[in-house]
């Protein structure tokens, strides 16, 4: 026969079970003996006496029944906390912690506002937020935000009026390497057993330097030696030759870039180009840096290269095809840091 489930019991009645059990049991009566007589569980009985032991008749007391109500934040308390999500990260507000997890917003609601919550609802609010777990994206500590507002503001609006009175185009430039051991794409297997993909121990690597327009023009050069300036003049000479127009150039700090031979050579071209820089560490405004990361991602992910002539073959192979696509050029300019510039 089942036993007696003391919660389906009056409150008041509870507290004398457990009691009387309790006390029957330091009475010197054998727990078993006690099961019996009170047709109780031997769980119940355990639970009871430890209850007891760490807090003596009061612990034996009947709790409050049901869910506990939790305490709501006020609407200007979610709002903040919203807002310090966005516009910082935790060690940025003296929290022990590098990216926002449940325990970090846990951590902050309790200090800011003495409400103590637990993860899972932080969790829930982080839901109800609209906040989703995601990868971050990396920023240079050296990142000058007031330099990127002037960008943003000011020196691209510039510089696309000065394109529209020339009549000029402008184009978004990068360099890139990809090496042999570039580990890309995912594949199926079974759980708990990593899948093994076969591929050449040497290491070799390719390099490219490309620009696009936000209309889906794209231009490229694969090349093997280092990225020195006479590899920039060289793409520099084609760039200008396969353009009706004059040409807006838009790249990094590289110091190849700022070279005084580099710049000599575009001054005396300059009825044809003209070359303009975003601010320092900010790749992430550069929308060519989404062609850099789609040719790591799927130039070699079919195709595992066997040597270096295969490499490049590759890369020519997926920029070749990718450059016969002007709409997934123009998909480069997308993404939200770089809209600005579609």
């Amino acid at each position: 026969m089942d036993k007696q489930d003391a919660r389906s019991i009056p409150p008041a009645a509870q507290e004398a079970l457990r009691f009387r059990a309790v006390q029957a049991v330091l009475s010197g009566k054998l727990q078993k003996e006690v099961i019996a007589f009170f047709d109780i569980s031997q769980a119940a009985l355990t639970k009871w006496l430890k209850l007891y032991r760490q807090g003596g008749e009061a612990a034996l007391k009947p709790r409050k029944r049901g869910r506990h109500k939790s305490i709501q934040l006020e609407g200007w308390q979610a709002a903040q906390t919203v807002k310090t999500i966005i516009d910082h990260c935790p060690d940025q507000i003296k929290l022990p912690w590098v990216l926002w997890t449940r325990e970090a917003v846990a951590r902050m609601i309790k200090e800011r506002y003495g409400i103590a919550i637990s993860r899972w609802t932080a969790g829930r609010y982080l839901d109800r937020w609209g906040f989703t777990p995601q990868k971050p994206a990396k920023r240079a500590l050296e990142r000058n935000p007031e330099a990127v507002m002037h960008w943003l503001d000011t020196e691209y609006p510039a510089i696309k009026k000065a394109a529209q009175q020339e009549q000029a185009e402008i184009h978004w430039g990068d360099e890139m390497g990809l090496r042999s051991d570039h580990q890309t794409g995912t594949t199926w297997g079974l759980k708990g057993k990593t899948p093994v993909v076969a591929s050449t121990g040497k290491r070799f690597s390719g390099n490219m330097i490309s620009t696009i327009t936000n209309r889906g023009t794209m231009r490229f050069m694969v090349f093997t030696s280092s990225f020195t300036t006479d590899v920039f003049i060289a793409f520099l000479r084609r760039l200008i030759a396969s353009a009706d127009q004059k040409i807006y150039l838009i790249v990094d700090n590289h110091r190849v870039h700022h070279a005084g031979k580099v710049l000599k050579w575009i001054d005396k071209h300059h009825d044809r180009i003209s070359i303009f820089y975003l601010p320092p560490y900010s790749p992430d405004l550069n929308p060519d840096e989404r062609l850099n990361n789609d040719v790591k991602v799927n130039a070699s992910r079919d195709r595992r290269p066997a040597n270096k002539a295969e490499l490049l073959e590759n890369m020519r192979y997926y920029l070749r095809v990718t450059q016969n696509r002007p709409d997934i050029v123009k998909s480069y300019f997308k993404d939200r840091p770089v809209q600005y510039a579609a």
